[in-house]
């Protein structure tokens, strides 16, 4: 069986001149070798394609593989994450991960949240910012929490990010200028921070563990920002939760996996409120997947499981939707 692999190389996007921040989200060398190698090991066939202008040009030339290993995150617009997956579709070639739809939505973290909000589970109030107009409508009571809509690993956050007055609402004109996109302010949530894993589709999930994110005395505060996960090793402590702080994450994270119809696996990023009720931060249906540094791999180590072992979890999914195809209503 042959696997092809599309992935965003941050080193392609460095020569042509993005900045380390406007890449954060692209893979390193080491991660699509890793990915090769661990399923070269598991018994299939690799092929590596790129990102999805090189995958488009390959479909014209006639290339067609048995199941696409997919983690391009994509450059622009709110589809971005959803390019690879529909364009695939098109060609009727199953792919790993989740579909356009889910990865289109969810990259929105405001529509997430309504979608989530209307299914019952917890997650903090929050408003849009679309203009610098929209500040002046903020009624929500601080402190508050700012950070681009359509961003991951940090991107956007620091320090700042935690609104602790009306005056601190300036930070939201300098998100929507720098990153050019509307801004999500929330409610803040003052009690531990968790990320959860989850392997499978539908009844078929299951979480492969939770950890816990605690920044050390030398990082930003209260925010697991942008810098603070550049410089993950000297400032932040990453533990296997267990107990009933692993229970409620566990709960609402498998929840939130499956209204949202995420496929093969995932990360959930949850803090806990006042009252130690955990809730729904956001959702990643494309994890980053560096055997050490990524947080999906990491929190399956802490828990007693190989990389190898939650790469052949993930692919054991991705073959059974090959096998027994799902129904579209």
């Amino acid at each position: 069986m042959t696997i092809g692999i599309t992935y965003d190389l941050r080193s392609d996007y460095l020569k042509m001149g993005y900045s380390l921040e406007e890449t954060a989200e692209f893979d390193k060398e080491d991660t699509i070798d890793a990915l090769e190698n661990v399923l070269q090991e598991l018994g299939y066939q690799t092929q590596r394609i790129g990102h999805f202008k090189q995958l488009a040009a390959q479909l014209l030339q006639g290339e067609r593989w048995d199941l696409v290993f997919n983690i391009c995150e994509g450059m622009y617009g709110i589809g971005r994450e959803a390019q690879v997956p529909a364009l695939l579709d098109a060609y009727n070639i199953p792919y790993v991960f989740s579909s356009p739809l889910v990865n289109a939505l969810t990259l929105d973290k405001a529509m997430t949240k309504r979608v989530i909000r209307d299914a019952g589970i917890a997650t903090p109030d929050f408003f849009v910012v679309k203009s610098k107009a929209d500040i002046e409508k903020i009624s929500m009571p601080f402190p508050l929490f700012a950070k681009p809509l359509a961003e991951g690993t940090g991107k956007g956050i620091t320090g700042k990010s935690l609104l602790k007055s009306k005056e601190d609402l300036e930070f939201c004109n300098y998100l929507l200028n720098t990153f050019k996109q509307p801004v999500i302010v929330e409610r803040f949530l003052p009690g531990r921070e968790f990320t959860t894993g989850i392997v499978g589709t539908g009844e078929n999930a299951r979480c492969v563990g939770t950890m816990e994110i605690m920044l050390r005395e030398n990082a930003e505060k209260s925010v697991y920002s942008y810098n603070n996960k550049s410089e993950y090793e000297e400032k932040v402590d990453y533990c296997a939760t267990q107990g009933i702080e692993k229970q409620k994450c566990e709960d609402l994270a498998l929840a939130a996996y499956r209204v949202l119809g995420c496929e093969d696996g995932g990360r959930v990023d949850i803090r806990f409120d006042e009252q130690e009720n955990a809730q729904f931060l956001e959702i990643n249906p494309l994890a980053g997947m560096h055997p050490i540094h990524s947080d999906l791999p990491m929190l399956a180590r802490l828990n007693g499981i190989s990389y190898s072992e939650l790469m052949k979890m993930i692919m054991d999914s991705a073959i059974q939707k090959v096998l027994s195809p799902k129904l579209i209503n």
